[in-house]
């Protein structure tokens, strides 16, 4: 009865009300009329009717009298208070008698007289259920009873099922429709009842019941207990859900009943995805269309779409039923048809051609692996685990049969499902090919994601890359990119220079079978102060055609991005990716992805937003157990919380992250904690602490090969030598960056580059010449943190060497950003300068501090000449935004014209107070 309050109230008016009435409750099967109808026998019983139930029998419908005699056999204890005339009409009727039948009015007027007898001594409650399938003279007569009931104490209720042609339907009684649960309420009953269910088993049960309680409180057992242990090629030819026995005879004697070419009909609507309800699943494609199925629509199974005028399943459970009650070869020759008919559908074609072979076909299995390689660019890798797997078993050769395993298993690494990738190597290896180069990759990614393995996964990948050249592999192959793309993400996490150096031999000798976008993984990846030069271009290149890169393409072109600080540009396009490959893609990807995202708010100042994003990676990572990604967000939050002086948090962080990465040798985890413990020895101003922590990474005067944070340490290096006195490595280390062209790498390596030669720079003049170019490099905004603490610099030098006054509107910047970032300790640091220049701390800036962080950025980025959709893509918001944004700052500023934007943002009075 859950979601049942308002039939309840009707049916208790209906039973408590003076006098005789009629009530029709009609509803699909499984939908609660019978449950209604026992509610109703509980509210007469507790006012005190007599109840006589009965119930229509299909196997009955065409006994004359069947169904009347089940309300009147209890009150054949009257007919002898009943005249001779209306005795001799029920002994017609029951077969007592030989005489004519009596017509309809004769025999209602004698039942009326029966139930007024047998009403005089108590309010009598007759109730019927399964009212479609009375007998038609039974019909007819309680019919014309249930118009004439006025005035009486006899009240009568009906339960019909919807769909069911029945005499009822035109008895012109009152109707009480007992519709479907809403989505709300269905999700109700079924965590009541079944409490605990996984999640997507939850959503397929609600889905297939479509708010049917009968079916919601059924389902889940078979549901569970179907999905498990079904093979690829199962899954292939089934749709729908499994269906208790009860449920598949709610519409099974209908279906049985009709001829074969309408349930061929419906069988190939059933298996091709046919809607359910009207105007159902319009949203999913051209679907076979019945004919000529009239017959099926006559008995309840199926509706007309209104829009379209097509036939479409009365609910999910016929779509269901019609699948399960069918033969495998009548499923078999369906899907044979349907794969004809979806030719020029590349995934659907291979489902049915998948469904309706049985003996190995390299054709099919062709046609599976194609389909799987779209449905993985749609956000569907786990789909295509499933057709890579039944690709496989209809393989015709073992060698094709391992090399689509080890796809199937490299695609269920990416989505996430660990165990599923290792059950799909064992499959292969177990057939007799012993580390095949599939297998390889597979078992790889498997190790190197769950706990970090880089040393044994290095060794395999070499020997297997190794194996392939020497075999006389002469031309790119998809197993052979897999396994270089492999080796060069255990090299990046591994940061060894001994196996990068062996890398790029082995690489070189393999010449054009490197992949170009290998070749972006290779220069970015590894050492980008040498071999970065060019690499964000061909990044910008490779991003092009987006539509064309499975998701573990994007992931990784992404990674390259941000090597070369370019990664704003492609973000928007990791936010539409990550949401999809959550659900159903390459899960690992988005894993990655979001580290991605984070990476870049942080570095653009959206530090609330990136502590955010860390924990739903975090959450993510942690629920799948890839504990190398664990042990990865956790470090981006320690370096986070370190930006934001939170150095207690930071160093906890640092050290969990420090203790599991270090002793396995993962570099890169290695140097995020050095660079966190130098980042938070910084916020608290321990400079010596950030100068070790610092050289840990790199030494000074020199950057590392293949230390990715060598060059990011940069002004941490520079500025933490220079307060603990070793000037003279801090030139070093600064003339180091600019000989290398550190600054021509990327617009942040620009930025921390003169910021380095202008803290080292004796000369006032040449210093501020290299802070001019650092703070006016056009994407100097993007990197507010940093740019801030260039500010912070060259305003307090300013105060030494052109006095106070020249120093305020520099240290007001950078008081501003760090304030708006949260980065407490470096705020409390511009204070201090501040009130070295003789200025008198209060809140905020005039003008300035009216405009929100956003708009200030804004107006930053149109001051530097960036049109509306230039800042649009930068900030990812629309023109418009930008626009509406502007005409909110101008006022605030004073102004009237983007042109007077940059003298009004560096406007700052003589008596300004700050």
């Amino acid at each position: 009865m859950v979601g049942r309050d308002s039939e309840q109230q009707a049916l208790s008016a209906f039973v408590t009300a003076a006098g005789g009435r009629a009530l029709v409750l009609r509803g699909d099967a499984g939908v609660g009329k019978s449950a209604l109808l026992d509610h109703v026998v509980s509210l007469a019983a507790a006012e005190n009717h007599r109840v006589i139930r009965a119930a229509g029998v299909e196997a009955e419908s065409e006994l004359p009298f069947a169904g009347l005699h089940q309300f009147l056999y209890p009150l054949l204890g009257h007919l002898d208070r009943l005249d001779e005339p209306h005795r001799r009409v029920f002994d017609v009727v029951f077969g007592r008698a030989t005489d004519t039948p009596p017509s309809v009015m004769t025999l209602g007027i004698a039942v009326l007289d029966l139930l007024s007898l047998a009403a005089s001594q108590q309010p009598l409650l007759l109730v019927l259920d399964d009212g479609q399938w009375l007998d038609t003279s039974s019909t007819e007569v309680c019919g014309f009873v249930g118009r004439r009931l006025t005035g009486s104490s006899i009240k009568l209720v009906v339960g019909l099922r919807s769909g069911v042609p029945s005499g009822f339907d035109t008895a012109a009684l009152p109707e009480l429709p007992v519709t479907a649960l809403p989505a709300e309420i269905a999700e109700q009953l079924l965590d009541l009842r079944h409490p605990g269910l996984d999640p997507q088993i939850r959503h397929l049960v609600l889905d297939e019941a479509r708010g049917n309680p009968l079916a919601l409180l059924e389902l889940p057992p078979h549901v569970r207990g179907g999905r498990a242990g079904r093979s690829a090629g199962e899954l292939f030819g089934y749709t729908g859900v499994p269906l208790p026995q009860r449920l598949q005879q709610v519409y099974g004697a209908r279906i049985e009943s009709l001829g074969d070419a309408v349930r061929t009909e419906l069988l190939r609507g059933a298996l091709d995805g046919v809607g359910a309800g009207t105007a159902a699943d319009r949203t999913r494609g051209t679907r076979y269309r019945m004919r000529d199925a009239d017959e099926a629509a006559a008995c309840g199974l199926l509706d007309i779409d209104p829009l379209s005028g097509e036939f479409v399943f009365r609910h999910p459970l016929v779509r269901s039923t019609v699948v399960q009650t069918a033969t495998p070869n009548e499923r078999r020759a369906a899907h044979a048809t349907l794969a004809q008919l979806h030719r020029d559908d590349v995934e659907r074609r291979a489902t049915h051609l998948a469904a309706s072979t049985v003996d190995p076909d390299e054709q099919v299995a062709a046609a599976l692996e194609t389909a799987a390689d779209s449905a993985t660019r749609r956000g569907g890798a786990v789909t295509a685990v499933a057709w890579l797997t039944r690709a496989a078993e209809l393989s015709e050769s073992r060698e094709e049969r391992s090399r689509r395993l080890g796809s199937a298993a490299y695609v269920a690494g990416h989505s996430g499902r660990l165990d599923h990738a290792r059950q799909l190597v064992l499959a292969d290896t177990g057939s007799g090919a012993v580390d095949t180069p599939s297998s390889v990759v597979a078992s790889g990614y498997v190790a190197f994601f769950e706990d970090g393995d880089v040393r044994s996964s290095q060794r395999q990948v070499f020997a297997a890359i190794e194996e392939m050249r020497d075999s006389g592999v002469d031309e790119p192959n998809e197993v052979l990119t897999r396994l270089i793309d492999l080796l060069l993400a255990v090299n990046q996490y591994a940061s060894d220079q001994d196996a990068w150096e062996r890398s790029h031999v082995l690489l070189d000798s393999l010449g054009n079978l490197v992949p170009s976008h290998s070749r972006v993984y290779q220069d970015a990846w590894g050492d980008v102060v040498r071999r970065g030069a060019g690499v964000a271009e061909r990044v910008e290149r490779a991003f092009a055609a987006p539509g064309d890169l499975e998701p573990w393409d994007v992931t990784r072109l992404a990674v390259a991005a941000y090597h070369v600080d370019t990664l704003s540009r492609y973000r928007p396009h990791l936010q539409r990716t990550v949401d999809r490959e959550v659900e159903t893609g390459a899960l690992a990807d988005a894993m990655t992805m979001l580290h991605l995202i984070m990476l870049d708010q942080t570095a653009v100042g959206e530090w609330d937003e990136a502590e955010r994003t860390g924990q739903r990676c975090l959450e993510l990572t942690t629920t799948h157990r890839h504990t190398l990604f664990v042990h990865h967000t956790q470090a981006y939050q320690g370096l986070l919380a370190a930006l934001r002086g939170q150095v207690d948090r930071a160093r906890e962080l640092q050290a969990g992250v420090d203790a599991w990465a270090r002793p396995r040798g993962i570099g890169f985890l290695t140097q995020i904690t050095d660079t966190i413990g130098t980042t938070a020895a910084l916020a608290e101003g321990d400079y010596e602490a950030a100068y070790l922590h610092a050289i840990g990474i790199t030494p000074a005067g020199t950057f590392t090969p293949y230390a990715h944070q060598a060059p990011r340490t940069l002004l941490d290096l520079t500025e933490a030598a220079l307060h603990t006195g070793r000037t003279r490595q801090a030139h070093q280390h600064a003339q180091a960056a600019h000989t290398q062209g550190l600054h021509h790498l990327s617009p942040r390596l620009h930025l921390l580059t003169h910021g380095a030669l202008a803290l080292t720079t004796p000369d006032p003049a040449q210093a501020d010449t290299h802070y001019h170019h650092a703070q006016n490099h056009p994407d100097a905004t993007t990197f507010p943190f940093e740019l801030a603490r260039i500010r912070l610099a060259h305003g307090t030098r300013r105060r030494h060497t052109h006095g106070r006054k020249a120093a305020r509107h520099l240290l007001v910047q950078a008081l501003e950003t760090f304030e708006r970032l949260g980065a407490v300790t470096w705020a409390e640091r511009a204070q201090a300068e501040l009130r070295a220049t003789g200025a008198i701390l209060h809140a905020s800036t005039p003008h300035l501090a009216a405009l929100t962080w956003q708009e200030r950025r804004i107006a930053d980025l149109a001051a530097g000449g960036l049109t509306n959709k230039e800042i649009g893509e930068r900030m990812h918001l629309s023109p418009r935004t930008v626009s509406s944004h502007l005409y909110r700052v101008f006022p605030k500023l004073g102004i009237t014209s983007r042109a007077a934007l940059r003298d009004a943002l560096g406007r700052v009075s003589d008596d300004q107070k700050v």
